[in-house]
């Protein structure tokens, strides 16, 4: 009896935990950032990339030398905070939409099924009220747990790797291409390579042109 308590104690504390990853709310620079992009335009010649502060980092119409690649990542952005924060692109029409997103949420303790069912989601809204606007789902990106200063997120190597797969077997169904950029930044030890990062997380310089070379003929 004893340990039925202890195993419904311990289930109703993860239902809690859950709910509270679900419904915490996103931090100043998030509602900042997004209070900015709901003023600047977003058209039919645009190329969106959303996502968070993997995206949020990059110059990405410098990048490509193109002012219509504009940037929609918000720093520490989960995927159930970007679908709140659709319509403004959606309204838009734009004609490319990149999204890389997912880390956050796992280091939150999300499943990576729940990330993909925010992704189908996402995918669902465009298909149906922008159907012209292409869509590309990004792989979320390998991290590296020599480094020590993001350990929530470092340490999901793993779900990682699972929510790729899902993510993957998601664009099948849709019909949505799916662009694996996950594989050209690992090392053979299945990290984030060194040479693209300071902090196990975020990419370097060299790291935003391995993107960059991954997804560039997909803008053209």
């Amino acid at each position: 009896m004893k340990i039925k308590k202890i195993i419904l104690s311990f289930v109703a504390t993860f239902i809690i935990v859950n709910i509270y990853a679900q419904t915490a709310e996103p931090g100043e620079y998030n509602y900042q950032k997004r209070s900015l992009f709901e003023i600047l335009p977003v058209t039919s010649s645009d190329i969106i990339f959303i996502g968070n502060s993997i995206t949020d980092g990059c110059e990405w119409s410098e990048l490509f030398n193109n002012i219509n690649v504009k940037n929609r990542g918000i720093s520490a952005d989960r995927t159930y905070w970007i679908l709140d924060r659709l319509d403004y692109i959606i309204k838009g029409k734009p004609r490319k939409l990149f999204v890389q997103s997912g880390t956050n949420d796992l280091g939150a303790g999300y499943s990576p099924q729940s990330v993909v069912d925010n992704i189908a989601k996402l995918i669902d809204r465009f298909q149906a009220e922008s159907p012209e606007t292409e869509l590309y789902i990004q792989s979320i990106f390998p991290v590296n747990d020599d480094f020590k200063k993001y350990v929530n997120h470092i340490s999901k190597g793993k779900e990682i790797i699972e929510t790729n797969a899902l993510l993957k077997q998601l664009c099948i169904r849709k019909g949505i291409t799916f662009i694996d950029i996950y594989s050209k930044l690992v090392d053979e030890n299945g990290k984030l390579n060194e040479k693209y990062t300071n902090d196990g997380l975020h990419l370097m310089g060299a790291g935003y042109l391995v993107w960059k070379k991954a997804v560039e003929k997909y803008l053209n």
